[in-house]
């Protein structure tokens, strides 16, 4: 089974930087951390102290509100350090790896095992913060009974990871962990791919129904997918998981491991040589760039230039990221910026900019905002980058004024702060339209359950 989705509002941000079809196998790094800030709401509650020795796949923290989700180690080693900030918050626990010696869990047949026991043997080996809910985008509760599963195997924003080939040879991994998937709805698994795209793993999977999605940026993005397949209503519950995570999870069942190593796309245009490298969630930023990246007036972002978050060398790769981007560093003012033709940038508009006379062009942009923050203007530039049947500039000053009744009757059970990323783009006001509907989602969290 088959089915078309076309979206037609958006915007495709082409920058200069697109990593080549070649992956470098990198060594293990001397440091990994891990942040409990990547697990939104999560307050950890550690099992380990500074000088513990820990196997690849042993549980390092779990949640203070639910001891079954647990927080593994991405590789072995000895955790060094526990970085505490203001009211002794965990920042980071860092470890020093000493090799690959994984948790054995144990080999699972998938097909002979029940519902319940795939929900115990992922809470149990720290594969269950892969999954993640919405309403809220945070990690599903595992008490939960989702009325479907979505994965997204189109990435649309700018210079993706394409997951074709990153995911090449990783077939036997995702369809065990779809088939177990499979188990935990009373629904469909759900998985979208690109119309064109003929080299997809996915295309002769079983217990899944395959879309076929066309379209500018946000088109890959989950919400779009389920607000086109399945919308969620008030009360209903669905799972989201990345395909770089449904090879975890298979890789779990098939070996008992809890292997965490991920084909990440190093791109931007400050990359020397952009390209996909293997590397395990976690990894010091240090020894993925490894000398690849220009040396000043670089910001190195762990994901996407729209949604991921800025790092040093000496940070670390964020736990979900398959991408690290590097672009310029926008430190510069452009002295009557405003006041002329612009050649050089994307805009939604046709005033003072010519980026809609070449559409294929790609750009090398920098991070300035070109503007500065102030109130709202009505423009209706976020709509026509906004393909869900949701009031953008409305539901963002519902979260402004903290008005439960308007978040649900305007669909924020529908969204997450990515699928906003792309309003916060075109902005004219230079709002921080992620940050508000965050803070929206954990009202109505905290205010709703």
């Amino acid at each position: 089974m088959s089915n078309d989705i076309r979206i037609r509002k958006g915007l495709d941000i082409r920058l200069e930087g697109e990593a080549d079809k070649a992956i470098k196998q990198l060594p293990l790094a001397k440091t990994y951390g891990i942040k409990p800030d990547d697990f939104h709401r999560i307050i950890p509650k550690l099992i380990v102290r500074e000088g513990s020795e820990v196997k690849a796949g042993e549980a390092l923290f779990h949640s203070k509100s639910d001891e079954r989700i647990l927080f593994p180690s991405p590789v072995s080693g000895k955790v060094t350090e526990i970085v505490r900030g203001e009211r002794r918050r965990i920042l980071e626990i860092r470890i020093e790896a000493n090799g690959q010696e994984f948790k054995d869990f144990g080999k699972k047949n998938v097909q002979e095992l029940s519902a319940e026991q795939i929900k115990d043997h992922l809470l149990a080996s720290g594969c269950w913060p892969f999954i993640k809910q919405r309403p809220y985008d945070v990690i599903a509760n595992p008490d939960d009974k989702p009325k479907a599963i979505f994965v997204s195997a189109c990435k649309t924003n700018p210079l993706a990871p394409d997951y074709d080939y990153a995911l090449k040879g990783k077939e036997v991994q995702l369809q065990v962990a779809l088939s177990a998937l499979a188990k935990l709805t009373t629904g469909k698994v759900h998985v979208s791919v690109f119309k064109d795209s003929s080299l997809s793993p996915f295309r002769n999977f079983k217990d899944i129904v395959l879309h076929n999605v066309s379209g500018p940026h946000p088109a890959g993005n989950v919400s779009t997918q389920i607000a086109k397949i399945d919308p969620i209503n008030k009360g209903e519950v669905v799972w989201v998981v990345t395909p770089q995570d449904l090879v975890v999870i298979g890789e779990l069942f098939l070996s008992g491991h809890f292997n965490i190593t991920r084909t990440l796309a190093l791109t931007g245009s400050c990359v020397e040589k952009p390209q996909y490298v293997s590397v395990v969630a976690g990894a010091q930023v240090s020894s993925v760039v490894n000398g690849n990246v220009k040396s000043s007036g670089t910001r190195v972002i762990s994901g996407d230039v729209l949604t991921g978050k800025k790092v040093s060398e000496d940070g670390f790769l964020g736990y979900y990221d398959d991408q690290i981007t590097a672009i310029p560093e926008g430190d510069d003012y452009e002295f009557f910026g405003w006041n002329k033709p612009v050649f050089n940038k994307i805009s939604t508009t046709r005033a003072m900019t010519f980026s809609w006379l070449n559409p294929k062009k790609k750009y090398n942009l920098n991070t300035n905002t070109n503007g500065e923050h102030r109130a709202f203007v009505m423009t209706g530039m976020y709509e026509e980058v906004f393909p869900l049947d949701i009031y953008p500039m409305q539901l963002l000053k519902a979260c402004l004024y903290k008005d439960l009744d308007e978040l649900e009757n305007l669909g924020a059970y529908e969204v997450a702060p990515e699928d906003f990323a792309l309003t916060e783009f075109v902005c004219v006001s230079k709002q921080p339209h992620q940050k508000i509907i965050r803070e929206g989602l954990d009202l109505m969290m905290q205010e709703l359950g």
